[in-house]
Protein backbone atom coordinates (compact mmCIF):
# COMPACT_ATOMS: atom_id res chain seq x y z
CA UNK A 1 0.00 0.00 0.00
CA UNK A 2 2.91 2.37 0.82
CA UNK A 3 6.29 2.08 1.03
CA UNK A 4 9.62 4.63 1.60
CA UNK A 5 13.23 4.10 0.36
CA UNK A 6 14.30 6.47 1.95
CA UNK A 7 13.60 5.37 5.68
CA UNK A 8 13.43 1.63 4.63
CA UNK A 9 9.49 0.30 5.37
CA UNK A 10 7.19 -1.13 3.65
CA UNK A 11 3.18 -1.01 4.53
CA UNK A 12 0.61 -3.68 3.53
CA UNK A 13 -2.78 -3.97 3.58
CA UNK A 14 -4.42 -7.18 3.92
CA UNK A 15 -7.14 -9.60 5.02
CA UNK A 16 -6.78 -12.07 7.37
CA UNK A 17 -8.60 -14.93 5.45
CA UNK A 18 -7.07 -18.18 5.39
CA UNK A 19 -4.41 -20.04 7.67
CA UNK A 20 -1.28 -17.75 5.73
CA UNK A 21 -2.63 -14.70 6.45
CA UNK A 22 -4.11 -15.77 9.59
CA UNK A 23 -0.57 -16.46 10.81
CA UNK A 24 1.25 -13.49 9.23
CA UNK A 25 -1.46 -11.19 11.29
CA UNK A 26 -0.20 -12.76 14.57
CA UNK A 27 3.51 -11.59 13.67
CA UNK A 28 4.66 -8.94 16.27
CA UNK A 29 6.67 -5.75 16.32
CA UNK A 30 10.16 -7.04 15.79
CA UNK A 31 9.19 -10.03 14.37
CA UNK A 32 11.15 -11.35 11.02
CA UNK A 33 10.00 -12.52 7.71
CA UNK A 34 10.91 -13.82 4.35
CA UNK A 35 9.66 -11.61 1.62
CA UNK A 36 11.10 -11.86 -2.66
CA UNK A 37 10.38 -9.04 -4.12
CA UNK A 38 9.15 -6.79 -6.07
CA UNK A 39 8.39 -9.28 -9.05
CA UNK A 40 6.92 -8.82 -12.48
CA UNK A 41 4.95 -5.84 -14.09
CA UNK A 42 4.16 -2.47 -12.63
CA UNK A 43 1.62 0.31 -14.14
CA UNK A 44 3.34 2.76 -15.98
CA UNK A 45 1.20 6.38 -15.02
CA UNK A 46 2.19 8.84 -18.48
CA UNK A 47 -1.48 10.94 -18.47
CA UNK A 48 -1.69 14.20 -16.41
CA UNK A 49 -5.00 13.53 -14.91
CA UNK A 50 -5.07 9.34 -14.11
CA UNK A 51 -8.16 7.45 -12.68
CA UNK A 52 -7.47 5.07 -10.36
CA UNK A 53 -9.77 2.53 -9.51
CA UNK A 54 -9.53 -0.04 -6.61
CA UNK A 55 -11.86 -2.41 -5.66
CA UNK A 56 -11.89 -4.33 -2.22
CA UNK A 57 -8.20 -5.83 -2.11
CA UNK A 58 -7.21 -3.30 -5.02
CA UNK A 59 -7.50 -0.30 -2.87
CA UNK A 60 -4.03 -0.76 -1.55
CA UNK A 61 -2.28 -0.52 -5.26
CA UNK A 62 -4.46 2.78 -6.18
CA UNK A 63 -3.11 3.97 -2.62
CA UNK A 64 0.05 3.16 -3.45
CA UNK A 65 -0.07 4.74 -6.85
CA UNK A 66 -1.21 8.29 -5.24
CA UNK A 67 1.31 8.60 -3.13
CA UNK A 68 4.06 7.84 -5.43
CA UNK A 69 2.36 11.07 -8.34
CA UNK A 70 2.86 13.12 -5.47
CA UNK A 71 4.55 15.89 -6.38
CA UNK A 72 4.96 14.95 -10.18
CA UNK A 73 2.18 17.55 -10.93
CA UNK A 74 -0.01 14.76 -12.34
CA UNK A 75 -3.51 15.11 -10.63
CA UNK A 76 -4.75 11.71 -9.96
CA UNK A 77 -8.37 11.45 -8.97
CA UNK A 78 -9.17 7.96 -7.04
CA UNK A 79 -12.16 5.81 -7.01
CA UNK A 80 -12.36 2.69 -4.11
CA UNK A 81 -15.42 0.43 -4.28
CA UNK A 82 -15.93 -2.34 -1.23
CA UNK A 83 -19.46 -4.43 -0.24
CA UNK A 84 -17.74 -5.06 3.35
CA UNK A 85 -17.03 -2.36 5.56
CA UNK A 86 -13.40 -0.28 4.50
CA UNK A 87 -10.91 -0.57 6.08
CA UNK A 88 -10.95 3.62 7.66
CA UNK A 89 -13.36 5.51 8.96
CA UNK A 90 -14.44 7.76 5.82
CA UNK A 91 -13.96 11.71 5.49
CA UNK A 92 -15.90 13.89 4.15
CA UNK A 93 -13.72 15.29 1.34
CA UNK A 94 -12.70 19.09 0.88
CA UNK A 95 -12.94 18.32 -2.98
CA UNK A 96 -15.81 18.95 -5.29
CA UNK A 97 -15.43 18.01 -9.00
CA UNK A 98 -18.35 18.98 -11.03
CA UNK A 99 -19.90 15.86 -12.62
CA UNK A 100 -20.39 13.51 -8.63
CA UNK A 101 -23.63 12.95 -7.63
CA UNK A 102 -25.26 15.08 -4.88
CA UNK A 103 -24.21 13.58 -1.26
CA UNK A 104 -21.21 11.25 -2.38
CA UNK A 105 -18.60 13.15 -0.33
CA UNK A 106 -17.12 10.33 1.46
CA UNK A 107 -13.10 9.72 0.77
CA UNK A 108 -10.32 8.29 2.12
CA UNK A 109 -8.52 9.89 5.34
CA UNK A 110 -5.41 9.92 3.49
CA UNK A 111 -5.47 10.94 0.32
CA UNK A 112 -7.45 13.69 2.08
CA UNK A 113 -4.05 14.97 3.93
CA UNK A 114 -2.04 14.32 0.60
CA UNK A 115 -4.49 16.77 -1.06
CA UNK A 116 -5.60 14.02 -3.26
CA UNK A 117 -9.66 13.73 -4.76
CA UNK A 118 -11.23 10.34 -4.13
CA UNK A 119 -14.72 8.87 -3.63
CA UNK A 120 -16.20 5.75 -1.92
CA UNK A 121 -18.50 3.15 -3.84
CA UNK A 122 -20.85 0.65 -2.56
CA UNK A 123 -24.31 -1.18 -2.65
CA UNK A 124 -24.21 -1.50 1.20
CA UNK A 125 -25.98 1.98 1.73
CA UNK A 126 -22.71 3.51 3.28
CA UNK A 127 -23.31 7.15 4.07
CA UNK A 128 -21.46 9.48 2.15
CA UNK A 129 -20.96 6.75 -0.48
CA UNK A 130 -22.06 6.18 -3.67
CA UNK A 131 -24.74 3.49 -3.57
CA UNK A 132 -23.69 1.83 -6.98
CA UNK A 133 -20.46 0.38 -8.58
CA UNK A 134 -17.09 1.81 -8.72
CA UNK A 135 -17.16 2.58 -12.74
CA UNK A 136 -20.94 4.13 -12.54
CA UNK A 137 -18.87 6.71 -10.39
CA UNK A 138 -15.95 6.64 -12.75
CA UNK A 139 -18.05 7.61 -15.42
CA UNK A 140 -19.35 10.67 -13.52
CA UNK A 141 -16.17 12.45 -13.11
CA UNK A 142 -15.43 11.49 -16.76
CA UNK A 143 -18.79 13.44 -17.69
CA UNK A 144 -17.99 16.19 -15.43
CA UNK A 145 -14.57 16.94 -17.21
CA UNK A 146 -14.24 18.81 -20.67
CA UNK A 147 -13.37 17.42 -23.32
CA UNK A 148 -9.89 19.05 -22.99
CA UNK A 149 -9.45 17.23 -19.86
CA UNK A 150 -10.71 13.95 -20.21
CA UNK A 151 -8.54 14.21 -22.95
CA UNK A 152 -5.39 14.04 -20.10
CA UNK A 153 -7.32 11.03 -18.93
CA UNK A 154 -5.73 7.24 -18.50
CA UNK A 155 -7.35 4.75 -16.10
CA UNK A 156 -5.62 2.33 -14.14
CA UNK A 157 -7.34 -0.48 -12.14
CA UNK A 158 -6.97 -3.27 -9.61
CA UNK A 159 -9.69 -5.40 -8.39
CA UNK A 160 -12.10 -8.64 -8.57
CA UNK A 161 -12.67 -10.00 -12.75
CA UNK A 162 -15.97 -8.65 -12.87
CA UNK A 163 -15.34 -5.61 -11.90
CA UNK A 164 -12.03 -5.09 -14.10
CA UNK A 165 -14.02 -6.12 -17.32
CA UNK A 166 -16.53 -3.35 -16.54
CA UNK A 167 -13.55 -0.98 -16.64
CA UNK A 168 -12.23 -2.17 -20.29
CA UNK A 169 -16.20 -1.33 -21.01
CA UNK A 170 -15.72 1.98 -19.62
CA UNK A 171 -11.94 3.16 -21.01
CA UNK A 172 -14.07 1.73 -24.66
CA UNK A 173 -16.92 4.10 -24.17
CA UNK A 174 -14.61 6.93 -23.66
CA UNK A 175 -12.01 6.23 -26.14
CA UNK A 176 -9.50 6.32 -22.72
CA UNK A 177 -5.82 3.91 -22.68
CA UNK A 178 -6.79 1.87 -19.54
CA UNK A 179 -4.21 -0.61 -17.39
CA UNK A 180 -5.14 -3.23 -15.05
CA UNK A 181 -3.15 -5.47 -12.11
CA UNK A 182 -5.03 -8.71 -12.54
CA UNK A 183 -5.62 -11.64 -9.55
CA UNK A 184 -4.74 -14.74 -10.36
CA UNK A 185 -4.71 -17.24 -7.46
CA UNK A 186 -0.34 -18.51 -7.72
CA UNK A 187 1.07 -21.53 -6.76
CA UNK A 188 4.57 -19.97 -7.04
CA UNK A 189 4.93 -16.35 -7.95
CA UNK A 190 8.30 -16.89 -9.35
CA UNK A 191 7.04 -17.54 -13.19
CA UNK A 192 8.19 -21.22 -12.94
CA UNK A 193 4.59 -23.20 -12.88
CA UNK A 194 2.47 -21.26 -14.94
CA UNK A 195 -0.47 -21.72 -13.16
CA UNK A 196 -1.87 -17.93 -13.30
CA UNK A 197 -1.73 -18.06 -17.36
CA UNK A 198 -4.21 -15.24 -18.85
CA UNK A 199 -4.95 -14.76 -22.66
CA UNK A 200 -2.79 -11.70 -23.94
CA UNK A 201 -3.58 -10.60 -27.38
CA UNK A 202 -0.08 -9.48 -29.07
CA UNK A 203 0.82 -8.17 -32.85
CA UNK A 204 1.54 -11.86 -33.49
CA UNK A 205 -1.56 -13.08 -32.36
CA UNK A 206 -3.07 -14.22 -28.97
CA UNK A 207 -0.36 -15.70 -26.23
CA UNK A 208 -0.23 -16.56 -22.74
CA UNK A 209 1.04 -14.84 -19.90
CA UNK A 210 1.83 -15.78 -16.20
CA UNK A 211 0.24 -13.15 -14.01
CA UNK A 212 3.38 -13.08 -11.39
CA UNK A 213 6.20 -12.03 -13.83
CA UNK A 214 4.54 -11.08 -17.30
CA UNK A 215 2.05 -9.43 -15.19
CA UNK A 216 0.29 -8.76 -13.29
CA UNK A 217 -0.52 -4.98 -15.26
CA UNK A 218 -1.51 -5.14 -18.50
CA UNK A 219 -3.04 -3.54 -21.18
CA UNK A 220 -6.38 -3.50 -20.21
CA UNK A 221 -7.87 -3.78 -24.24
CA UNK A 222 -5.10 -7.01 -24.89
CA UNK A 223 -6.30 -8.94 -21.98
CA UNK A 224 -8.90 -11.93 -23.72
CA UNK A 225 -11.74 -11.03 -21.16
Amino acid sequence: MRVSADDGWVDFLYKALGEGTQLLAQRGRGELISVLGPIGIPFDIKEKRPLLIGGGVGMPPMIFIADSLRGTGQQPFVVLGSEVPFPFTPKPSQFMPRGLPDGVIGAMPLLEDWGIPSRLASLQGYAGCHQGYVTDLARHWLDGLDDTQRAEVGIYACGPHPMLEAVVNLARDYGLPAQVSLEEFMACAVGGCAGCVVEVTTPDGPVMKRVCVDGPVFEAAAVAW
